[in-house]
Order: structure tokens, then sequence, then C-alpha cells
């Protein structure tokens, strides 16, 4: 498990009450491990405000795409550039434990994209996007994607200075997924139901579940299925990444609710 978001020192999965024969964590080794992850959290949140700083100076609008892995972030963001060619100027950071893949992807696209290697780490952090703005003129560009590391959890904790989180579930993946994985869902700005080509032959996802399940979070982020061979699907996304770009030009920098006119959102 990675070692620099807690997770590999938050101590033993949580057992049943009836399995723990009476055993708990000293009240002292809770404390430790809160103050650590307090300070981590810290350490990235500052982080993550210069990066912001950064993109606000070159006017550069900053999309966390998060979702566990296979879910189509990639395909997503080939398509998203094949409709998006001539009209916005884009770049890319891609989130791996290994291989270049996914960044050689979008190089063939003619879109700049940096690949961070995290090895064991299961996302990405501030300081790693930081580092990768080394390798990135940003002048001239409007819209960054970073792709992060296939992981339902701890990408949804650290902030890396973007100004959307959009969260991808595959329609592969079951329609449980934000009752199960609620600290992800309940993070993202954006949800995507993704891979909807594939609906006529499951039946074990329900769009309108999975969205029941959203909605138990109380979370009010607008909702879209789309399929990334199907580019007519893709309209509502595209709609709301302009949203984004004019509110956070507008000066907009609290989480946005964008609701493109005319797309259909799931209630």
């Amino acid at each position: 498990m990675c070692g620099t978001c807690g997770c590999a020192v938050t101590g033993a999965p949580r057992q049943p009450e009836h399995a723990r024969l009476g055993t708990l964590d000293s009240s002292a080794a809770r404390r430790e491990t809160i103050d650590v992850l307090t300070h981590l959290l810290q350490e990235n949140d500052d982080a993550a405000a210069h990066n912001r700083e950064h993109f606000e100076r070159h006017g550069v609008t900053v999309v966390n795409l998060m979702s566990a892995p296979g879910a189509g972030k990639t395909a997503l963001l080939e398509a998203t550039i094949q409709a998006l060619q001539g009209r916005l100027r884009l770049a890319v950071i891609e989130g791996d434990l290994e291989t270049e893949n996914d960044a050689q992807r979008i190089r063939a696209h003619g879109v700049p994209a940096v690949q961070i290697v995290t090895g064991t780490a299961c996302h990405l952090d501030a300081h790693m996007i930081h580092r990768a703005l080394h390798a990135l003129e940003l002048d001239g560009v409007d819209l960054l994607f970073i792709e992060n590391v296939g992981n339902l959890v701890c990408p949804a904790s650290f902030d890396l200075g973007q100004h959307a989180k959009v969260t991808l579930l595959s329609v592969t993946e079951g329609d449980d997924k934000p009752a199960k994985y609620p600290v992800m869902f309940r993070a993202a700005d954006l949800v995507l139901y993704t891979k909807s080509d594939l609906l006529p032959v499951l039946d074990d996802f329900d769009p309108d579940r999975a969205t029941t399940h959203l909605r138990a979070l109380a979370s009010t982020a607008p909702v879209y299925t789309l399929s990334a061979r199907s580019p007519a699907t893709l309209q509502p996304w595209l709609a709301w990444l302009d949203g984004l770009r004019t509110a956070r030009a507008a000066g907009a920098h609290l989480r946005p609710r964008i609701q493109p006119q005319g797309a259909h959102v799931h209630a």
C-alpha cells in the first residue's frame, strides 16, 4: 500500500464488533496517526494553493479526473481532444504506478503530456503536480487535465490545485460504487457514467440506481452518461467544460455546479 498518504500507517482493517475480542488501539497511537495525517494533508494543501496560484497566473483551467482503474479516463481524454481540436489548447498530466503508456496515447494526438510514475504511491499529490509543471509550458494552454492514478479511495483526499474534480464510474463496475466509496463520490463536482455503449448487454448497472446512491451522499453534482466511442454523448461533458472555464474566468473559486442548458442530468 501507499506510504505517502497514510493508508499504510492507519492500522489493520476494521473488524466486526464481535471479532475484536476487546482489543483496541491505544489512544496515544490514534493521536499520533491523526497528527501525522493532519500534517501531511496541510503540507499538501499548501502546495496545492501554490499550484492554483500558478494556474491562475497563466489563465489555465484545471480538471482532476479520478476513477477506478479501467474506467476509461484516457479514452475519454482522447475523445475530448478530438472534439476540442482547433478550439482549445489542451495539456495533460498523467499519473500511473508504472509505464508511460497513457502519456504516449495523448502525445499521439499532438497534445503535450507529462507522465508521473508514482512507484508505490496510490494517488497524485500537489508536490508531484508542482514538479510536473516544470516540464509543461503553460503559456497558451486553455485547459489542463490531470489523470489521477486509478483508485477510488486516496485521490479524493488530496487537493492538487485543480478547479474541479470529476469522478468516472464505468457501467462495468456496478451501480453501488457511490455507496461503497462515499468519499470519492462526495468529493466530485461532476460524475460521469462511462462506457455507456455497453449498457444494452449489461443487466447489473442501472444509472438511476447509481444516482440514487450518489444523492444519498448529499451530492448535487451533475451526472452524465456517455461513451468515448459515441461523440454525440459527449456534448453535455463538453458544455460542462465550457461552463467551468466561464465560471473560472469570472472568478468563481468555489466548487461549481455547472449544468449546461438542455443537458440530460440525472435527478
